[in-house]
């Protein structure tokens, strides 16, 4: 379900609790899921509307999940040229040079626990055998670990807590 939609802007269609799954600045397409909706116990996808861009945040929008009403800003997609990338390329496609891609579909977790440190950071070195996540599937963790040639973080391409599906960039790499 689209939210309500102004222009770029997407808007709260009721009040509830919303629940990003996509980080700040992630590279959307016409029909990704953005977040989701919770009201009264039922879950409605927040789909984005019918541009490519880049995800804005409002301000003071740093909770993964946090309450809204009826017409509040959830989010912003900002059309145009994006990073030397054309924002109207498939988004599927827009992530260039090496990537680590989710082996399964599931939901991802960048760390082993909410105290926890991050399994892997933009800057970090990969070797292989390096956990890089863990994706739950049916109430079940799997462990991801990194299997390539030695390789360093560019950018985790995935908010924690998203829904990814089999073949999704995870993580953007650059040769070590």
């Amino acid at each position: 379900m689209i939210a309500l939609l102004e222009g770029d802007t997407v808007r709260a269609p009721a009040p509830g609790w919303f629940r990003r799954t996509v980080a700040a600045d992630h590279l959307v397409a016409p029909g990704d899921i953005i977040g989701e909706l919770e009201v009264l116990g039922r879950l409605i996808h927040i789909v984005a509307p019918q541009v490519r861009g880049l995800v804005r945040l409002p301000a003071g929008s740093k909770l993964a999940r946090q309450p809204v009403s009826y017409g509040d800003e959830l989010f912003r997609v900002e059309a145009g040229e994006v990073a030397g990338v054309d924002a109207h390329a498939d988004a599927a496609h827009a992530v260039t040079g090496m990537v680590f891609r989710a082996p399964t579909s599931g939901r991802f977790y960048s760390r082993p626990g909410q105290d926890k440190s991050p399994f892997v950071q933009p800057g970090a070195e990969l070797a292989p055998g390096t956990t890089v996540c863990l994706l739950e599937v049916m109430k079940t963790f799997h462990r991801v670990t990194y299997d390539g040639a030695r390789a360093k973080v560019r950018e985790v391409l995935v908010a924690d807590g998203a829904d990814v599906n089999q073949g999704d960039p995870l993580l953007a790499l650059d040769p070590a």
